[in-house]
């Protein structure tokens, strides 16, 4: 891996961490459900899903799939909301929330795939 390879990562999972940081803020203050978190990682896993059948060069692929993509989804949030969900008592949502969010991920990865395949050149 080179450096180029490395700032294409650093500056992707920037813009990444921007965005999802953004839709939280906007999305999650005043909602049991954390609305923002759970679409970065639906769209993200969607992303990921697309970018990966189209064949880019691997710049585009690190840019987007490592750095984008990676910076926008969150393993580390998703759990802490989690964590905040159960000791609230928010049972029903937890469940939702934990549930939906890899179900419904694998899915839109899956339609990523998809998607990608059919624009693939």
């Amino acid at each position: 891996m080179t450096f180029a390879d490395l700032a294409i990562i650093g500056l992707g999972g920037g813009i990444g961490t921007l965005i999802r940081y953004i839709l939280a803020l906007k999305w999650n203050a005043t909602r049991s459900l954390p609305i923002g978190t759970l679409f970065v990682n639906w769209s993200g896993s969607f992303l990921i899903g697309f970018i990966a059948m189209l064949n880019l060069n691997s710049l585009w692929t690190y840019f987007i799939i490592s750095g984008i993509a990676g910076g926008m989804t969150t393993f580390s949030t998703l759990n802490k909301e989690l964590v905040i969900l159960w000791k609230d008592g928010k049972r029903k949502i937890f469940f939702f929330y934990l549930i939906g969010t890899y179900s419904i991920g694998i899915f839109f990865a899956y339609l990523g795939i998809v998607a990608g395949r059919l624009l693939a050149p």
